[in-house]
Parts: C-alpha cells; structure tokens; sequence
C-alpha cells in the first residue's frame, strides 16, 4: 500500500528534472545566439569610400567659424555729424534676417537640390548613395557641396554689407575692422572649407584603403559659385533695407 505514493513522488521528482533541464537549455540557447548576434554586430565593416576625418573635421570648425564672423560682426560706419563725428559699431538683431535665410538656403540645397541632381560623392555610385548605408562614405550626394554654399556664402553676405556700409553709409571710408569681420576672416574659413572637402590627403582606413575627398572639384566649384552670389545679393539688399545706426539714441544694440 505505501509504495503507490512513493512512485508518485519518484515520478513528480522525474517531471521536475526534466522541465529544469529544458529551461536550462532554452537559456542557453538563448545566451549563446545573443552572444552570436552581438559579436556579429561588433565586426567592422569595411566603407565603401572612406573619408578623412581630420579633413572633414577642418571643414566643420571653419565654416563655423566663418559664418560665425559675419553673423555677430557689428555695423560698422562713419557717422560724420558735429556732435557724433567718427567711426560706430552697432549691432543689430535683425542679422537674423540674412542669417536665417542663408541657412533656408543651405537646407534646400542639402536636401532637394541635391537628391534631385543625384551627383554621387567620389568613389560612390548613385544606387549605393540612395541606399544610404551608415558609414559607408556614400549617405548622401555630394553636389553641390552643402559646405562651400554655406561658408562662400556667409562670405557674399559679409561682402555685400560691406560694400553698402562702406560706399552708401561711409561716404567712401574704408574701415579696416569692417573689412576684416565680414570679408577677411570668412574668406581664409571658405578657403580652408573648400580645401577640406576636395583634399585628397593620402591617407589610409583600417584596412589599407586610401581616404577619398568629401566632394569633386566640380561639386565644391558648384557650391562655391551658388553660395557667394547668394550671399552676396543677400547681405547687399539687407544692408541697404537696414540702415547700420539704431536711428535712437546712441545703443549699442539695435532691436
């Protein structure tokens, strides 16, 4: 009579094993395909034209920097009045103006002007640029180039304020720190910007392949024309619609 309840227990200590057995597998399993997945997803992948990275990173800090000089620059003028005679700097907050509609600009050519005219980076073709896989040197088109828009045309603006401020305002006199903040500095940042973009430096990825430019010469050239001329009737019809005093009282900031 005793040894039906003994085999029951033998029999439910059996089930007990067993279904430990099987959740310690199943984890197992499970385990050794996430460890599968993420040393599969660790591996580097070869891209399929490598860029520069110092070039490119050059190419960011002096279009910043460039477009930085002319959008905080002052008005500079010669404010020629008995009580008020000499050189004045004001800064206006309607800079926002050229500014933003630069960056529009910018964004438009990035964007629509470039996926329309589909011209592939070096060393890409147009399939491997519209699948746009991440880091493979081929995300997006290359022209016109984004960079000598924006930093050539920060240098049109700066140019077209000057000259208005300069020939209109100024009554001729030329003003070294004018010339400097909107056409100086910015010129020498579109320079090193293009250079950045079209440099082929010789350098090499982890797996021995040469480092491509960012963009053709075509590309840069492209950008470079667009973007200045821009700017430049940009910053010429603000300077003229915006006059370089605050037109009350002697602020340094006009509103």
């Amino acid at each position: 009579m005793s040894r039906a309840p003994i085999a029951g227990r033998g029999y439910g200590r059996l089930i007990r094993m067993r279904i430990r057995e099987i959740v310690l597998a199943t984890l197992g399993l499970v385990s050794a395909s996430w460890l599968y997945c993420t040393e599969a997803s660790a591996q580097t992948v070869p891209a399929i034209a490598p860029r520069d990275e110092t070039w490119g990173t050059v190419s960011h800090v002096s279009l910043g920097v460039g477009a930085g000089t002319v959008f905080l620059m002052p008005r500079v003028y010669y404010s020629d009045p008995e009580s008020t005679v000499g050189w004045k700097g004001r800064w206006h907050f309607s800079m926002f103006a050229p500014a933003m509609t630069m960056a529009a600009a910018t964004f438009l050519v990035d964007g629509p002007i470039r996926n329309a005219l589909q011209y592939p980076r070096p060393g890409c073709t147009v399939d491997q640029t519209l699948v746009a896989n991440t880091d493979s040197g081929c995300e997006t088109f290359g022209g016109p180039s984004t960079h000598a828009f924006a930093s050539w045309g920060a240098t049109g603006v700066g140019t077209g304020i000057f000259l208005v401020d300069t020939i209109k305002f100024s009554k001729g006199r030329f003003n070294a720190g004018s010339f400097i903040g909107n056409i100086g500095v910015p010129l020498i940042a579109s320079v090193l910007t293009s250079v950045g973009r079209g440099v082929e430096s010789g350098a090499t990825d982890e797996f021995g392949t040469a480092a491509l430019p960012y963009e053709t010469s075509n590309q840069i050239i492209a950008g470079t024309f667009a973007g200045f001329f821009s700017g430049l009737l940009v910053g010429g019809a603000y300077a003229l619609l915006q006059r370089p005093s605050c037109g009350y009282g002697n602020a340094i900031f006009c509103w």
